[in-house]
Order: structure tokens, then C-alpha cells, then sequence
């Protein structure tokens, strides 16, 4: 029995995977027949840093079972710090080097954001926890927005009021521009990268949850009394997933900056209308549901740049399609249809009669 189900799980990664890279080689096929537009060309890296953000808070939200609201915060995080080294080293190191190591930095200040955040927060549940990692994501766009870096001959200076303030050299150069933000930021992210990543994230998701601690934290998840009364550390494994969660964050956030000429912090990318929308991906794939955030992630991420032309009916069309998915998602006939004609179905059945 033990063994059916990590070749169940192991089988179901495997599929998750595959259809990653069987759109990556089609996109590319399609972009080298000159059959894609500039616009589609253009979402190709937001549709996998959003894919990566659906993943993500669908660990904390689907798997540990706490409601965040603060998810775009870390976003925040791991943009503004791996865009700041970026900048910094822009003359010094090589693009390889450079974007790989942001994005260490990204990943690391967004998981000890996580951390942090997560020790007096995760005590609190429910609406309780929503609202205080709401209130997180606000603050950390608002400090964003205040903060002016330069750099000039005797190092940085730093300062809330303006960049007049940081009194620099004739030879200082400003960073960080307060609510302009970083401009000048090396994009050295590309689908290609952007694709890896997305694949790095699904093999430590999915890794996580058929792991030992997976499970761990599904039964906090499932029943916390239970799970404490038979010696789970409840805290050690609700800081790990959620962690695990704001560093992928991160990453995401480290894509979306080097895509980018000028990030600025602004209501739209990193405040709660973000924190909403990545919320509403991870509903429509399905709570718990891996494969189906990102596809979620994607498809509405894709629909409305598609809809442009009819500008009076976008809006309408993309609605009908949230109410259908919504439909398909959490409708009992659905999902026995769902389940009956699903991909792991047929492809054990082809397994059957190949082994017959």
C-alpha cells in the first residue's frame, strides 16, 4: 500500500513536470515559427513568476491550511533586495554570477522575512492571521516607497525624507528613489530561467508535501490537537512551510525585478490587490491542488492581454470564465467527471495494459 502511493505521488510529480516542459519546448517552437506576438512574448516571464507565487501561498493556504494576505509583501522583499545587489554590481560582475547570486539574496531576505513575520503571527488563526499578514504586505510596500539609498565615494547613505536628504558627492548616484524606486536594474531573467525556476519550485513543493514533514503539516492542517497530542512540533513545522513559502516568494519577486528596467513599489505589484489576485489563483486550481494553481495562475494571467481587442467585453468574458472555473473546481459532478477522465487515470490504465 505504502509503496502504490510513492508511485502514485511519484507519478503525479513526474506529469506536473512534464507539462511544464512539453509548453516550454512549444513556446519555443512557436517563438522560433515567428507564430508568437510581441504581447504573448512579453507575459511569458510574468506567467511563470505568477505560476511560482500561486505555488507558493498554495503551500501556506492549501497545504499548512493558514490564510496569508501578505504574500505579495515577501514578493516585495525578494525584488527589492536582489534588484538593489543587482544594481550595485551591475559594473562588476558578470551577468551569471550576478542574477545568481540576487537570487540567493532574494530567496534568503524573503524566508528570514518569513521567519520573522512568522514567529509572533502564525500563534494567530483565521481571520486574525489574515489580517495581521495583510497589514505586513502594507508596511513593507510603504517602507519601500519611503526609503532613499545613494552611494557615493564614502559608501551609502540612507534616509526616509528625500533624496536631498542623502547628502552624496558629486560623484553619488541614487539607488533607491523612494517611490520611483530602482531604475536601471540588469534584466537578466528570461523564459528560459523563469522556466527553471518554476521546475525548482514544484520539486521542492511537491518533494515537501509527500515528504515526512509534508505530512506532518497536513495533520496540523487537518486536526492541530491531534497532531500536537501525538508529538508533532506544531511551530517548528508552521514556520517551515510557511518559510519555505515567503522564500519562494521571493524568488519570484527576484524574476519579476530582472525583468524589469524600473521596479517601483507600487499598489498594483506588491500591495493587497496582488496579495487578492494570486489568492484567487490558488481557489480557482484548487486549494491543496499544486498543478491546478499554476494552470490557474496561467490561464488568468493569459486571458485578459488575449481579450484586449474587445475592451467593452473583456472584462465580462474573463468573469464568466472565474465563474466556470469555479464551477468545474468545487462542483460534485464535476469532479467526479474530473476524476474519471483525469490524466493519472489514463495513464494507469495505459500502464495496465501494457503490463497485461
Amino acid at each position: 500500500m505504502k509503496r502504490e502511493r510513492i508511485a502514485k505521488s511519484t507519478r503525479s510529480t513526474w506529469i506536473t513536470l512534464g507539462i511544464v516542459v512539453v509548453a516550454y519546448v512549444i513556446m519555443q517552437i512557436l517563438g522560433q515559427a515567428g507564430m508568437l506576438t510581441s504581447l504573448v512574448k512579453g507575459l511569458l516571464v510574468p506567467l511563470c513568476t505568477y505560476a511560482i507565487m500561486a505555488i507558493s501561498l498554495n503551500l501556506t493556504v492549501g497545504i499548512l491550511g493558514e490564510l496569508s494576505l501578505g504574500h505579495a509583501g515577501f514578493m516585495c522583499v525578494g525584488a527589492f533586495s536582489s534588484a538593489f545587489f543587482s544594481l550595485c554590481m551591475k559594473e562588476t560582475m558578470a551577468a551569471g554570477p550576478r542574477f545568481f547570486t540576487a537570487l540567493l539574496i532574494g530567496i534568503g531576505a524573503a524566508a528570514l522575512s518569513g521567519l520573522l513575520i512568522g514567529i509572533p503571527v502564525l500563534r494567530l488563526r483565521g481571520d486574525y492571521l489574515a489580517i495581521v499578514t495583510l497589514a505586513f504586505g502594507e508596511i513593507i510596500k510603504n517602507l519601500v516607497n519611503v526609503l532613499y539609498v545613494g552611494r557615493d565615494q564614502e559608501g551609502f547613505h540612507f534616509s526616509m525624507k528625500d533624496s536631498i536628504a542623502l547628502g552624496l558627492g558629486e560623484d553619488g548616484k541614487v539607488l533607491i528613489n523612494g517611490a520611483q524606486g530602482i531604475t536601471g536594474t540588469p534584466k537578466d531573467s528570461n523564459f528560459t530561467v523563469a522556466v527553471v525556476l518554476l521546475l525548482i519550485t514544484l520539486i521542492v513543493v511537491l518533494n515537501l508535501i509527500h515528504s515526512r514533514s509534508g505530512r506532518a503539516i497536513m495533520a496540523i492542517r487537518d486536526n492541530r490537537i491531534a497532531a500536537e497530542s501525538v508529538g508533532i512540533n506544531i511551530t517548528r513545522y508552521k514556520l517551515l512551510a510557511f518559510s519555505i513559502s515567503a522564500g519562494l516568494a521571493g524568488m519570484a519577486g527576484v524574476l519579476y525585478a530582472h525583468n524589469l528596467s524600473t521596479l517601483a513599489a507600487q499598489p498594483k505589484n506588491f500591495g493587497y490587490n496582488m496579495s487578492i489576485m494570486i489568492l484567487v489563483y490558488v481557489v480557482l486550481g484548487g486549494i491543496g491542488n499544486i498543478r491546478g494553481s499554476m494552470i490557474a495562475a496561467v490561464i488568468l494571467t493569459l486571458l485578459p492581454e488575449l481579450l484586449r481587442e474587445l475592451q467593452d467585453y473583456r472584462m465580462l468574458i474573463y468573469s464568466i470564465v472565474l465563474i466556470v472555473m469555479m464551477l468545474f473546481n468545487w462542483s460534485p459532478k464535476a469532479k467526479e467527471w474530473r476524476e474519471k477522465y483525469s490524466l493519472r487515470r489514463l495513464v494507469s490504465k495505459i500502464a495496465a495494459k501494457e503490463e497485461a
